[in-house]
């Protein structure tokens, strides 16, 4: 599978699954796995509404990129979860949201980025050079509480408002999404989760096995087992992906200007600040 631009092109191979878990009756978990655009949407709301959510958000990413014909820039994906968040609140009467994250390969001046973004609490991870990074930052209460200093990261873990988000599409007074660009690397491995996974498995963990399986997609179904033997209690969506020839960055990865937004304050990648509401997910 391949995306690009006349000038350059980038090759990505990918492996993504999604599953129940042990504890839920349904799964609210949607996923979105194309050539150049990889997002996991986990829904709230619960029966017909969370599910309803989810889907209509990846259905409102997948037709966007397909009339795109397969290439969407910054400007783009923003409008697309603009259009989302509408497109669920009318489906759902504001009874249900979702999180999203993910990331596309984008082009600047023929050079290609990953433009990962996130709104909620599904993560999406960078391991490149040996070191597994969370790219995104979680909008949850929690994580408020850790940038505040007011909790550690162990004990977040285990927090009774760990599952209070502070934005998602689809319901609440914050839908923004953060944006973060980064330069694809030969090498470079994204893993994409919904929490399912990153709540049930240490960052740690994560690392050891997609470090021990070269292909994406029995890197993907290690990491669902892992986290169905560890409890499965909530649903589970994993998508790997794998830049496996493009653009060789030099030390700039950390100093790369964020894509050019219409929206002021809707790029930055940084923790919400807060929301007049906070939404509750999965007691």
């Amino acid at each position: 599978m391949s995306a690009g631009s006349p000038e350059t092109t980038v090759t990505i191979k990918r492996g993504q699954a999604t599953d129940r878990g042990l504890r839920r009756e349904l799964n609210e978990d949607a996923f979105l796995a194309t050539d150049s655009l990889f997002a996991v949407a986990d829904g709230m709301g619960g029966h017909e509404a969370g599910e309803v959510a989810s889907r209509v958000c990846v259905e409102t990413l997948a037709e966007g990129y397909e009339q795109a014909g397969g290439q969407l820039n910054a400007e783009q994906i923003q409008q697309l979860m603009r259009t989302a968040d509408n497109a669920i609140r009318a489906a759902a009467a504001e009874r249900a949201g979702t999180t999203l994250t993910g990331a596309a390969v984008v082009y600047q001046e023929g050079t290609p980025y990953w433009l990962v973004f996130n709104v909620g609490d599904s993560r999406t991870y960078r391991l490149a050079g040996g070191e597994l990074e969370q790219v995104t930052v979680d909008h949850s209460e929690v994580q408020l509480m850790m940038d505040r200093g007011e909790i550690s990261a162990k004990e977040a873990v285990w927090h009774p408002r760990r599952h209070v988000i502070t934005r998602a599409l689809g319901t609440g007074d914050d839908s923004r999404a953060d944006f973060w660009l980064l330069p694809i690397n030969h090498g470079d491995r994204l893993l994409i989760c919904s929490d399912g996974l990153s709540g049930e498995l240490r960052d740690e963990t994560m690392k050891e096995i997609i470090d021990r399986f070269a292909e994406p997609q029995e890197a993907v179904d290690a990491l669902v087992q892992a986290a169905l033997r560890t409890g499965g209690r909530d649903n589970i969506t994993v998508i790997v992906a794998d830049a496996v020839s493009g653009h060789i960055d030099d030390d700039m990865a950390d100093t790369m200007p964020r894509p050019d937004v219409a929206d002021e304050g809707e790029t930055e990648p940084v923790a919400a600040a807060g929301g007049d509401t906070t939404e509750e997910r999965k007691p």
